[in-house]
C-alpha cells in the first residue's frame, strides 16, 4: 500500500429527507448508537468506501441505517469545515430529497439506534455540524 507524505481526509455522505405534514416541513433523523455524538440526532450517513461512487455511498448508508431504498437524491453541497468531526479531518457530501413519508417505512438499523420524523422548527441541536447544514439546506430549498 502506498504511504502518503501528507494527511488524507476522510470522505462521508449524508442524506436529508424532507417531508410535509399539515404544511409543516419535517426531516428524518437517526439517533446515533456509537460515539462520537452517541445518542445525538443526525442525518443518516457515513463513510464512503474506497470502491464506491458518492451516490452509491449515500444510497448504501441510507439503506443500512433506515431501510429506505429506491429514492432519488440530489447533491446539495460539500461541507468541509475543519474540526467538524472529532475523529479527524472529514469532508461530507450532502444529498437531499423530498418524500411522501406515508409511502416509505423507515426502520432504524446498523449504527442508528432509533429514528424519527421531526418538524424542522423543533430542531434545537444535532450531531456534528448537521444543524448548520440543515440551515443551509432550508435556505436552498426555499428558492424552489
Amino acid at each position: 500500500m502506498y504511504k502518503y507524505d501528507y494527511p488524507r481526509p476522510a470522505v462521508t455522505v449524508d442524506a436529508i429527507l424532507f417531508s410535509k405534514k399539515n404544511d409543516e416541513l419535517e426531516i428524518l433523523l437517526i439517533q446515533r448508537k456509537y460515539p462520537p455524538f452517541q445518542y445525538y440526532w443526525a442525518f443518516p450517513g457515513g463513510f464512503v468506501n474506497e470502491d464506491e461512487n458518492l451516490k452509491e455511498a449515500v444510497l448504501r448508508e441510507l439503506k443500512e441505517e433506515t431501510s429506505i431504498e429506491n429514492i432519488d437524491l440530489k447533491q446539495l453541497k460539500t461541507f468541509g469545515k475543519v474540526k467538524r468531526d472529532p475523529r479527524g479531518r472529514t469532508i461530507s457530501i450532502v444529498y437531499f430529497t423530498f418524500v411522501e413519508k406515508e409511502k416509505i417505512f423507515p426502520k432504524a438499523k446498523d449504527d442508528a439506534m432509533n429514528l424519527k420524523w421531526v418538524a424542522v422548527k423543533n430542531i434545537k441541536e444535532l450531531a456534528f455540524d448537521h444543524k448548520e447544514i440543515l440551515n443551509f439546506a432550508l435556505k436552498k430549498i426555499s428558492k424552489f
